[in-house]
């Protein structure tokens, strides 16, 4: 569906976008995942045609971006970074505006505007002028100018910025139901939101890409420590000193101690599950284990070290 192949993009002597290729399939949600400034914005604005690259080739739907810019675009529903409305005309104005914009036939305008008021939820403030809106209310008009007319990709920016944590569920499972037929590319800052969503991600990073796969394989195949959370009563202060005598234990941190309670991150080796060597060593000296619970690298772990300066 979409094809990334050597692609850069230039500002000046600024180099946004080095040289990066990928693909994406039809029923596939990535995450596009970087810090600030690592040319996530640039490069989707390049695969949505409001800019051309310096180099390299993108083709969207078999289509190349340098002849076929218009009749890409009617492929692609996007929402940019920074919400394109117009804040003095009403929510349903605007929709009816942004529909003959993109040229849905005119018997199908009210029945598209009523599912997309409805999926989006906007039915409370359809007769609303846009700028009285909250934050939220306007993002969800935002994803609604991006749905309107069905398109097959959707490249969202930062979807779910401003909304409360139920209308964040509510996009997630939104965009999840249209991943089973669409392309979508999620850009977000929000890690979790990745997690929820996307069973894919790329971490770009000065502009190139750093990583790219699977979210379980990318947290699988990443060279870190394991943790694992342990909680015991203990009556003795020595018990950091043996847990490190554990194979494989790399570091043991005291989270909190009070009376005989004590907690720990104990820090493994990649690929080591020292559970039962803990419960094994708990039972010779007589702790009570009250949480022994490990835990795998996360892709914030990933993030971090992929684009730690």
């Amino acid at each position: 569906m979409i094809d990334v192949k050597n692609l850069s993009k230039s500002y000046g002597e600024t180099l946004a976008v080095d040289n990066i290729s990928f693909e994406v399939q039809k029923g596939e949600i990535l995450g596009f995942l970087g810090p600030n400034g690592a040319g996530k914005t640039t490069t989707m604005k390049i695969l949505t045609c409001f800019m051309p690259p310096t180099s390299g080739d993108v083709t969207i739907d078999g289509l190349p971006i340098w002849q076929d810019s218009l009749e890409i675009r009617q492929k692609i529903g996007y929402l940019p970074e920074q919400n394109p409305l117009y804040h003095d005309m009403s929510v349903l104005d605007y929709l009816r505006f942004v529909a003959e914009l993109r040229r849905i036939p005119k018997e199908s305008v009210k029945s598209r505007i009523k599912y997309i008021v409805e999926v989006c939820g906007l039915k409370e403030v359809i007769t609303r002028i846009i700028g009285e809106l909250s934050k939220g209310y306007r993002q969800r008009v935002g994803l609604a100018q991006a749905m309107i007319h069905d398109p097959q990709i959707l490249i969202l920016d930062e979807p779910t910025s401003g909304l409360d944590p139920n209308q964040i569920v509510e996009i997630r499972n939104l965009i999840r139901e249209l991943g089973k037929e669409k392309t979508v590319i999620l850009s977000t800052h929000i890690l979790s939101e990745v997690q929820a969503t996307c069973n894919r991600a790329i971490i770009v990073n000065e502009g190139e890409i750093v990583a790219d796969g699977a979210l379980a394989d990318l947290q699988s195949t990443f060279h870190g420590l394991d943790k694992i959370n342990l909680e015991i009563k203990a009556p003795e202060n020595g018990c950091a000193e043996k847990l490190r005598a554990i194979d494989y234990v790399k570091q043991v941190t005291e989270k909190e101690a009070a009376d005989e309670l004590h907690q720990y991150v104990v820090e493994v080796e990649k690929g080591h599950d020292l559970r039962e060597q803990i419960f094994d060593l708990s039972v010779r000296e007589g702790w009570k284990l009250l949480e022994l619970h490990q835990e795998s690298t996360s892709l914030e772990d990933v993030f971090r070290q992929l684009t730690r300066g």
